[in-house]
């Protein structure tokens, strides 16, 4: 406990060492509007994110189009029965985007199968029916198939059979498999029986239950955290795999929309970017693409931010960069990323987006061009990457990066070029200590008010440092945090957007820590940084009012932070206070409105260093409250190492 005071006595900053136990809030003076967009969420498919997260297709390795084709298959009942009955064949001369399919042969009334384990931990099973997907062909017909779900402990507690189409070209077929029992670490068999010739292209197996029900869709309850933070926008698809450690490897929009086998699977730059936790087998299937990306953001209510390739791969790994005069492609693709979004049905490929089932167009606002990219290199493909999008699609806001931290002379570089260009936004990225964080919550109070906006697309502090295994999402983080978005929210007239990052996690197939939402391949649960983004996202409010103490904000002054905004819609002000100090804290707040009724409070509060898990998901989470108010004058008490959110009706 000595420790623990000692570590906060250190983190809490203090701007003055007086103790002000009054504020004042000018309901009626307003310092700017709040953007729409200001809290918002940042997607990249690390850690397991979307195949093993998010996107609840079961079966890894679906299409045997890994690089090692076999990768999380076993034959059934023995390894030996591969030998000429089970051949992989390689098409992709044929089809590169779908490269390989199984061909199983069988003789003489075999029965043979297949055994698939699934992503990390293996399979969890609910009582909810399952729709196994076969994509195949039939050369001599003949084979039949019987499918099996299994437990931990080998036990069948899901059986089905397929009768085959009829036929010899491609088809997809489907089966529904209702468990008879839950399970855990779980299997699928897949059986093959009788003589004939059979080739499998594909074998999927969804849930039913997924996000809106939809066939081959999200999980539904990853998607509901993200809903429940009513997010302004959603940053995707990254993140370092927008580039990729080659550019072979970097994200393409054009081969993750569409039939699944036109999607073409890559190698994902987390399979090999963190040496003390390789992930070979981490590849990327698309089967969460663009348009799923965009009516994901539809159905939470956020504006979609896409991130395309200006050309060049991670410049953490090769830098790797295209020629100038060889970028058409690439640029090609951002015009037609803007058209597939915002293309009426006359265009290419506003028909294209039509035909897969959206007919009105996205209305995408906002487009990020490289990402963590920055130098002269940088510079030079970006201005004309901006030329030509702007030409043609001037009311898409562009948002640029000045690379990965603050620390770094290129930032300062990026910085310069992009405010001489009178650029629209500006992304920075900030991983750092908790102190740093409390420490620089005035950081925007001195930006130009007139120069671009500013996008904090990454942020997170670090409990122990950058890339360090041993980051924990614990409540010292989270308030730090909190205190840093108080000063985001106070200068919201310059920030206009900002994500924490990154956002989901597999509890055994993780790369980086912290993260914002944690899951195995049953359940999930969120962290007190969830809790603090969540927080100041629901409680946004349309206009920031001052909050002052002797006239200053307050950001650290007796170990405190806070911001205010007014809800013009509820007639409500919303104060959000940071105590950082190991002592509750008296303070009034003073107003220029008459206020009456109940004021509402929801507080975070705990010790600093815990932190929520998949055994105790609740040890940190925030508590409501209420107590009465009348006049001109909020009186309240903070916990030690809080954050309180009070909102209360008032007369403005």
């Amino acid at each position: 406990m000595k420790k623990l005071l000692l570590l906060s006595g250190l983190l809490a900053v203090a701007v003055s060492c007086f103790s002000q136990d009054s504020y004042t809030v000018s309901t009626k003076v307003v310092k700017a509007r709040v953007p729409a967009t200001l809290w918002g969420l940042f997607f990249e498919d690390i850690n397991r994110a979307a195949d093993g997260g998010v996107y609840a297709e079961m079966v890894e390795n679906r299409g045997f189009d890994f690089p090692k084709p076999m990768t999380a298959w076993s034959t059934w009942p023995s390894s030996h029965l591969r030998d000429g009955v089970f051949l992989v064949v390689n098409q992709a001369a044929v089809n590169a985007a779908d490269p390989k399919y199984l061909s199983v042969n069988l003789r003489d009334r075999d029965t043979v199968g297949l055994m698939n384990s699934g992503f990390d931990e293996g399979m969890a099973f609910r009582n909810v029916p399952y729709s196994l997907t076969l994509r195949y062909r039939q050369v001599v017909p003949g084979v039949h198939v019987r499918v099996f779900l299994y437990n931990s402990r080998n036990k069948v507690i899901g059986r089905a059979s397929m009768t085959l189409l009829q036929g010899a070209d491609w088809v997809n077929q489907e089966l529904k498999v209702m468990p008879t029992d839950t399970g855990t670490r779980g299997k699928l068999l897949v059986i093959f029986e009788g003589a004939g010739k059979l080739d499998v292209d594909r074998v999927s197996l969804f849930p039913s239950d997924t996000w809106k029900g939809r066939p081959g869709g999200l999980r539904a309850d990853l998607v509901q955290k993200l809903a429940d933070l009513k997010p302004g926008f959603l940053r995707f698809p990254g993140g370092c795999i927008v580039e990729g450690n080659q550019l072979v490897h970097r994200y393409q929009w054009k081969h993750t929309i569409g039939p699944l086998e036109g999607r073409e699977l890559v190698q994902s730059i987390w399979a090999d970017d963190v040496e003390s936790r390789p992930t070979p087998d981490y590849m990327e299937s698309f089967g969460l693409g663009f348009y799923e990306y965009f009516t994901l953001c539809e159905d939470i209510g956020a504006a979609p931010l896409p991130i395309i390739n200006v050309g060049m791969s991670c410049q953490f790994d090769a830098a790797e960069v295209v020629p100038v005069n060889e970028l058409e492609p690439y640029i090609t693709d951002a015009l037609d990323l803007v058209e597939f979004a915002n293309g009426d049905t006359s265009t290419y490929w506003g028909k294209k987006r039509a035909e897969l089932g959206h007919v009105a167009p996205f209305g995408m606002k906002f487009l990020g061009v490289g990402n963590e990219n920055w130098g002269p290199q940088y510079a030079e493909r970006l201005a004309l990457f901006t030329d030509r999008l702007k030409a043609k699609y001037p009311d898409v806001r562009l948002v640029n990066a000045t690379g990965y931290s603050r620390n770094i002379p290129v930032f300062t570089y990026m910085d310069s070029v992009l405010r001489a260009r009178k650029a629209d936004i500006i992304d920075e990225h900030f991983y750092d200590t908790p102190k740093w964080f409390m420490e620089n919550s005035n950081r925007y109070d001195s930006y130009d008010r007139s120069g671009p906006k500013i996008f904090v697309g990454e942020y997170a502090a670090q409990s122990d440092r950058i890339g360090s295994m041993k980051n924990v999402n614990n409540l010292l983080t989270a308030l730090s945090e909190a205190c840093f978005m108080t000063g985001i929210e106070r200068n919201a007239d310059v920030v206009s957007m900002a994500s924490y990052a990154p956002l989901f996690a597999h509890v055994t197939g993780w790369q980086w820590t912290p993260n914002l939402i944690w899951f195995d391949n049953a359940s999930s649960f969120t962290t007190p940084n969830y809790y603090v983004q969540q927080l100041f996202s629901v409680n946004k409010g349309s206009v920031v009012v001052p909050l002052l103490a002797s006239g200053k904000a307050v950001c650290g002054q007796d170990s405190c932070w806070a911001s205010a905004v007014v809800d013009e819609g509820s007639h409500e002000l919303v104060i959000k206070w940071v105590n950082m100090s190991g002592r509750p804290l008296v303070r009034s707040f003073k107003l220029d409105a008459g206020m009456s009724g109940m004021a509402s409070v929801t507080s975070l509060s705990a010790g600093l260093s815990l932190v929520n898990s998949m055994a105790s998901p609740d040890a940190v989470r925030p508590v409501v409250s209420a107590f009465p108010v009348k006049g001109k004058v909020i009186g309240f008490t903070a916990a030690p190492y809080s954050l309180n959110v009070i909102r209360v009706k008032i007369n403005r």
